[in-house]
């Protein structure tokens, strides 16, 4: 059997989201210095006008009517998980509070259980579980975690916006009627939104470089574009346990990109990191 016969359609865009948030952070290193929510506004604007652009061009712009709940589940997703994000990296530090976020895969495979005709195998729990314990491995091989009590706030909103995400993720299933090219008007709504947050917080800086205007170019077309558009369609008609258990990948594909861009070094942590992961894609699909 083929790998692409192994894998429906939307399962294989799914995975497509899952590597191009890999290349998050390498993108990333090239607008050092912008604030976070103006970065955020820029690149979601850049990628909402983008899938306009193409709804627009297939004559399909009736597709962004959608009800009150649709827009509110859309706008909790997409702003409410970057705003209580990049809110938990000001207040904790970040190699904890992303591994508190990166809770978010393991809780899409429990949270799938609650959805109807899903159910949870214990090789799900299983294989979601050796996903994190990759996790672990990788953030534990750049230095010591320590969990201190005075960025306890940092830490609850870091939990938060795994939950943010996650539920996103799930409930995005039960709006399985609500068309994939509305996600251009969710994008374009978290744009406005961190536009306003940008304004109430931060002091803007604009890009000081062509390498620095193209990363963000880039940023919104792919992980904070194309990529959210693949994770629609992955969650609403793909396997949901295991691209939940795939995500834990996201890491993985971003530290090698930073090596291969000469910006880390590989280490130890990073080949086991690798195996633990494969390990629990491979346990969920057994």
């Amino acid at each position: 059997m083929s790998f692409s016969a192994s894998f429906s359609r939307p399962t294989l865009l799914g995975l497509g989201a899952i590597l191009l948030w890999g290349l998050l952070a390498v993108l990333t290193t090239a607008t050092e210095g912008i604030p976070p929510f103006q970065v955020t506004a820029m690149t979601f604007a850049i990628g909402g006008l983008a899938g306009l652009a193409i709804v627009a061009t297939r004559g399909q712009l009736a597709l962004l009517q959608q009800p009150p709940q649709a827009w509110a589940l859309g706008i909790y997703g997409l702003f409410v998980y970057h705003a209580a994000y990049f809110s938990a990296l000001k207040l904790a530090p970040p190699e904890e509070a992303s591994m508190l976020n990166y809770l978010w895969p393991l809780l899409i495979v429990v949270f799938s259980a609650f959805l109807p005709g899903e159910k949870l195998a214990m090789r799900h729990i299983g294989g979601a579980l050796l996903g994190l314990a990759g996790v672990a491995v990788l953030a534990l091989g750049r230095g010591s975690l320590d969990f201190s009590s005075s960025y306890l706030a940092g830490y609850a909103l870091a939990l938060a916006s795994a939950i943010i995400w996650s539920s996103y993720s799930v409930l995005s299933r039960r709006q399985s009627n609500v068309p994939t090219e509305a996600v251009a008007g969710f994008c374009l709504a978290t744009a406005a939104l961190a536009g306003i947050a940008h304004l109430l917080f931060e002091t803007t800086v604009m890009p000081a470089s062509l390498k620095a205007w193209g990363a963000i170019v880039l940023l919104g077309l792919g992980p904070v574009g194309a990529a959210f558009f693949l994770w629609d369609v992955g969650m609403k008609r793909g396997d949901i346990r295991f691209l939940g258990v795939a995500s834990y990948a996201t890491p993985i594909i971003s530290t090698v990109a930073l090596v291969l861009a000469g910006a880390a070094k590989p280490t130890p942590a990073l080949g086991l990191a690798c195996l633990l992961i494969v390990g629990g894609a491979l346990v969920t699909r057994r």
